[in-house]
């Protein structure tokens, strides 16, 4: 068996990696394909000689590892590397790239609230600030082994930027397709990167299909978010990086904002390698979460079709009408014995003003969407009391300040003398 190999996550379809990477093939021959306004259909997965790996790492070797720096263990990813002396080189990729692209080894935080203990998941001091970077960076790799300098991505803003920011730091060229509503401070970010900004009138979802079509006449590498399996590959290392900061014992539940559902993918396929390589009996619930005004893959669970919704919800990064890996994602919550909930913008809001006063994080609306299903599911008594439960934080908010904004007014403006004067009478 070659090291790793592409299955089609629905006809089950076995590809070599060649005929995958070098002819740039990104969903499943067979039966894949990208309709408008739909789910993609063929998404491909990474496999691995998981009995193999299992011979050569042994789970107290892997735990002993720093989290952050995937790289540390190569067998598991899609990287052209050997070893020697000891050593791993990674074809293409100097050493000191790879420093440029470690991830924090401290986010996983604990809390209390509500009489509870909690954790916390937090990615937002990432590269760029967000969870993307966790796809991006392994995408930007690959395209440095396969010497590419192009790559183009759709996205509602946190995507853009983290490719942008991943890109300018390895000497990639990116061309970043977003909704013309997107966050001003994600297309500053964009921008600021260097990276080419293509502005649609029109939803994620047009501009997702634009960059399908740009990408393909541009002779562009697409990170487009499952339509690149490595999207969900590069998303799996949270998990791994979950298992080394929990020393092996992962939470019994945790709580993951869901848009195209990459990052519930990624996750279930990383504690799905876990079990392959023998390191866990038993994966995590995973709790898929959704704005209401959002929420195709609620829908979805609840009757096993999909119909497309225009998403109408201010959590930009979860705001997707037709979630492009609707199917995978419905797989990891089935899978993993979870649940899908939707919240409202309202109780976004809320959650956001709690991380932010009461917990110290300022996360943007996806990511509070989390804590406001973890209140609504324990008022359901859904939560088990004493359980060990993980909310994922994805992005900074100050990518959106619009969304501060709502709840953060402008405080008055008085003279040296007049606050002078209150705060003595006070």
């Amino acid at each position: 068996m070659k090291r790793y190999y592409y299955q089609c996550s629905q006809c089950g379809s076995i590809f070599p990696a060649e005929k995958i990477e070098q002819e740039f093939v990104y969903l499943c021959p067979n039966c894949g394909s990208a309709p408008k306004n739909e789910p993609l259909q063929g998404v491909l997965q990474v496999k691995y000689d998981y009995k193999s790996i299992a011979k050569n790492l042994s789970r107290e070797t892997f735990l002993s590892l720093p989290g952050g720096k995937f790289w540390l263990y190569p067998p598991l990813w899609p990287l052209a590397y050997k070893t020697v002396g000891g050593k791993t080189y990674f074809e293409n990729i100097p050493p000191e790239w790879l420093l440029r692209l470690a991830l924090p080894a401290d986010t996983l935080l604990e809390y209390r609230h509500n009489k509870e203990t909690l954790w916390l998941w937090d990615d937002t001091r990432n590269p760029t600030l967000s969870y993307k970077d966790r796809a991006s960076i392994l995408i930007a790799l690959k395209a440095r082994q396969l010497n590419i300098t192009e790559i183009a991505a759709a996205s509602t803003g946190n995507a853009g930027s983290s490719l942008a920011g991943i890109c300018a730091r390895l000497g990639i060229k990116a061309h970043i397709f977003v909704p013309a509503a997107i966050p001003e401070a994600k297309r500053i970010q964009i921008q600021a990167f260097g990276a080419k900004i293509y502005m649609v009138k029109g939803d994620y979802d047009l501009a997702f299909d634009l960059c399908l079509e740009a990408a393909s006449f541009k002779h562009w590498y697409n990170r487009n978010t499952a339509y690149n399996p490595l999207t969900i590959e590069g998303k799996k290392s949270a998990a791994y990086d979950m298992f080394i900061s929990t020393g092996g014992r992962l939470p019994e539940s945790i709580i993951i904002p869901v848009g195209d559902g990459v990052i519930i993918s990624g996750l279930y396929k990383g504690f799905w390698e876990l079990m392959q390589l023998g390191w866990i009996e038993k994966m995590p619930h995973l709790i898929a979460v959704q704005s209401t005004g959002s929420d195709g893959l609620v829908r979805y669970l609840q009757t096993g079709h999909f119909q497309y919704k225009e998403a109408k919800t201010m959590a930009d990064s979860i705001s997707a009408g037709a979630p492009r890996n609707l199917y995978m994602a419905a797989e990891a919550v089935r899978e993993s014995q979870g649940r899908a909930i939707g919240v409202s913008d309202r109780h976004i809001l809320s959650a956001q003003q709690t991380l932010a006063a009461e917990f110290g994080i300022l996360c943007e609306p996806s990511s509070a969407a989390v804590l406001a299903a973890y209140r609504l599911l324990s008022e359901q008594g859904l939560i088990d009391p004493g359980s060990r439960n993980l909310l994922l934080i994805t992005g900074n908010g100050l990518k959106d300040h619009t969304a501060l904004q709502g709840w953060n007014p402008m405080p008055g403006i008085k003279s040296f003398q007049e606050w002078l004067d209150i705060l003595r009478n006070e």
